[in-house]
Formats: structure tokens, sequence, C-alpha cells
């Protein structure tokens, strides 16, 4: 029997998936938001360096795991390896309730690197094997919706729990809940696409890459230069995960105020990707990169400028816009540069690089505002991101 390529067609197990990637995002909320906070009450650490060394453990692991995804994701099938993702998953939460030094949190966040780099890579992977060429854009759109509104939500939801009730453990009961309904609807529910995967290799016109590692880390033109764009999306993104909360909770703001700004960000970046996932499928790819990460480079610029709560909201919402034109797109262009035989491997070598951008973002953020202050960290990161949108105006091109 024929498997019909579509989102339309297979909209039961898109949606599937899709409610899926929102519990793997909320594995990341559960510490988006109160972990500088964690780290200086319960196991009094102030020094930034520590404090980003779970986001920089967490960047390295899913970066790795990302790409082992992609790699085993045609020898394993793509539901074994979502499967794999959750049962590293299981401890998490415990840890966070339990862990009696910081160690036990960055080694909680090497599960969690692995668990997201299995887990998120291949619900993305089974998207767009689903989805076919058409309406990849959407598809990426509402996958990366799911994630990152889940992301913010419970990043807002655990800093209201720590306000009223503490730091542990009532934020991270969360977690256990959405460990149990993931890895549950995966076993019993998620069907694999290795058939929609064959199906659409026997109609695809592009070449096969001589290199998948190398071709999508620089040499391809176009795949190249979204994967740096990438990396400095998320290395970006390193930086406003470890350093927002720590700058605003010394300008004195409220652990509920500081959840809802931080919290504002991926939401806004969730929620209108709803919209320019779609824009991915009607005009170039490279014309909404180079804008985004433009947008991302001047936003966090005037981070180094604002003063109040408002400011701030205004800029989380103008960063979680630029952010919502690049994060659709890369995948949509990823895919589209690639034979569906290539795919997966691509979109992992994509990612790794990608997701190791939250480790270097990390470390270098943290190494910055240790010997300098908070303002020269979002400045060097705010121009390497602007010089990243000039190399997509001058290296990618439209297909």
């Amino acid at each position: 029997m024929k498997n019909l390529l579509g989102l339309r067609q297979n909209w039961q197990q898109f949606s599937l998936l899709v409610l899926i990637n929102s519990l793997v995002g909320g594995m990341i909320g559960l510490e988006r938001s109160i972990f500088p906070r964690l780290a200086d009450e319960v196991f009094a650490i102030q020094s930034e360096q520590a404090i980003f060394s779970f986001i920089i453990v967490f960047g390295v692991t899913k970066a790795l795991f990302n790409y082992l995804a992609g790699h085993f994701a045609n020898q394993l099938g793509r539901k074994n390896v979502l499967i794999l993702g959750w049962f590293f998953a299981i401890p998490i939460p415990f840890i966070f309730i339990w862990a009696p030094s910081w160690g036990w949190i960055v080694a909680a966040n090497v599960l969690l690197g692995i668990n997201q780099g299995l887990a998120w890579s291949s619900t993305v992977t089974m998207k767009i094997d689903l989805v076919g060429n058409q309406n990849r854009g959407l598809a990426m759109g509402i996958n990366e919706f799911a994630g990152y509104v889940s992301v913010g939500l419970v990043a807002f939801l655990t800093g209201w729990l720590a306000d009223q009730y503490g730091i542990r453990p009532y934020p991270f009961y969360l977690g256990i809940g959405f460990v149990l309904i993931g890895l549950f609807l995966t076993l019993f529910f998620v069907r694999d696409t290795a058939a929609h995967v064959q199906q659409a290799s026997e109609a695809s016109s592009l070449p096969r890459l001589k290199s998948v590692l190398w071709d999508t880390t620089w040499r391809h033109p176009n795949l190249g230069s979204v994967t740096q764009a990438g990396l400095m999306n998320n290395l970006n993104d390193g930086m406003v995960w470890g350093l927002f909360p720590m700058l605003l909770h010394s300008k004195g703001f409220s652990l509920v105020d500081i959840g809802l700004i931080t919290a504002l960000y991926p939401m806004v970046w969730g929620v209108a990707q709803l919209f320019t996932g779609r824009l991915a499928d009607l005009i170039c790819s490279k014309v909404m990169l180079q804008w985004g990460l433009f947008a991302q480079g001047i936003t966090l610029i005037g981070f180094v400028f604002a003063s109040s709560f408002i400011h701030y909201v205004i800029l989380s919402i103008f960063l979680g816009l630029g952010t919502a034109l690049v994060y659709p797109t890369f995948l949509t262009a990823i895919s589209s540069n690639t034979h569906p035989l290539d795919r997966a491997k691509s979109l992992g070598v994509f990612r790794f690089w990608r997701d190791l951008g939250y480790a270097i973002g990390a470390l270098m953020t943290g190494v910055l505002v240790n010997y300098f202050d908070y303002d020269m960290g979002i400045w060097v990161i705010a121009l390497l991101t602007v010089a990243s949108a000039l190399i997509i105006w001058r290296r990618m091109s439209c297909r």
C-alpha cells in the first residue's frame, strides 16, 4: 500500500508528534527561568562560570546526540531513537528534586542533552518525512511552535511555582508528568516513517551529497550558510538563557517578573513560527535568515540600554520575532537542499553545530561577564549575530 505524503494526509500522526514535541520542549522549560536562583539559594554558587556550566554541558551533549540521532535514524528507525530519548529523560526530574550538590545538576543536564538530541531530532525528522515537499515550512513552524511555546509556558509556570512554594520540589514535578506521558504515547501510538522516506527518495531529483558531514558543515554554499547561522542563533540563545535571569535578578526584579520576561521570548518565538513557517514555503530562505539574524543582533544591543520592566518585555518580544523568522527556515532550507536519503544525517549534522552554539555562547558569555561585565557579553554576541547575517547575504543563494 502506497504511503501518501502531505500534512493533510498524515494529520493524525503529525498531530501526535506535535504533542510529543511539546512535552520534549517542556523538559527544557523546567530550568529555563529558575536555575540561576537554584544555584544561588540552594547550592550557594554565585560564579557566572559555574552557573553557565549546566548550559555548556547541555549544549555539548545535545549537539553530539543530534548528530547520533541523524546518523542512526535510518539504521535503528526514527521511532526507536525517540523511545531512547524518553528513557534517558526518566531520572532528570528526580535528580533536580533531590540533587545534593551542583555536580548532580550538571549530570542531569547531560541526560537532558541526550533526551533533547534524540527526541527532538526524531520528531523533526519524522514530521519532515510525513509532509514531503509540500508545506514543509508550515510543518516545521507548527513543530517549533509546539516545542518553544511549551518551553515558554513551563518557564513561566516554574517561576511562579518557585515563587509560591519554593525552588524545590514543586516546579520539577511537572517533569515527571512530561516523561510518563511522552514515553507512553511514543511506545503505543507513534509509527515509524521509513516507508515515507523511501517513497520520497524515489521521486527526488536532488543529487546525493558526497560527504554529508563536510557538505552540511561548510562546503555546500547553502547548507554551510544555514549551518553557521544555526550555530550563531543558538550561541545568542545560550547567552540569553544564562545571562538574562542573572541580569534581571541583579536589577531587583522578582522571580515572577523574571519568569514572565524570560518566558515571553520563547513564547513569541513559538507562536510566530505558525506564520513564519508558512512564509518559508513562499519566499526565499536566504531573505528570512538574513533579516531574522539581523533583527536578533539589533535587539540584543537594545538590552544594553534597557532599564525598565516594559523595556525588557518589548525587547523580549522583538527577539522572539527575529528568532521565529530563522528557526523553521533552518530546517526547511536543509531539507530543500538534500536528497531524502541524506536528509536525516544532514539534519543531524546541522543540529550538531547549531546546538553546539549553546555551549559556545554560554562559555563566551561566562568569560566576558567574569572579566568585564554583562554589557560586554551582550555586545560581543550581538555583533557576531549581525556578522552571521552578512555571511548569509554574501554566500547563500535562492533555490
